[in-house]
């Protein structure tokens, strides 16, 4: 298995979890709040320099009251179009 962090997927979560905190109306600070984080976590997330794992995913989706659904079928396309 290779590594993710710099993948087209990757930058595909990312991408999309930053537009659904902005679509929550959400600063990264409150985002942070809600999930019990320190904010810097929230902006390193957002720049690509901290990975969540699935427990961490499913609560940041969670806090902003989105689906996750979504998002892993366009990482799911994206992959399947690269092979």
């Amino acid at each position: 298995m290779k590594k993710t962090i710099y993948s087209a997927e990757s930058e595909i979560l990312i991408a999309w979890l930053k537009q659904q905190r902005q679509l929550a109306g959400l600063t990264q600070r409150e985002l942070a709040c809600l999930l019990g984080v320190h904010h810097s976590i929230v902006g390193k997330i957002e720049t690509g320099e901290r990975r969540l794992d699935l427990i961490e995913f499913i609560a940041y989706c969670e806090s902003l009251n989105s689906d996750p659904h979504p998002v892993i079928d366009l990482i799911k396309q994206c992959g399947e179009v690269r092979e």
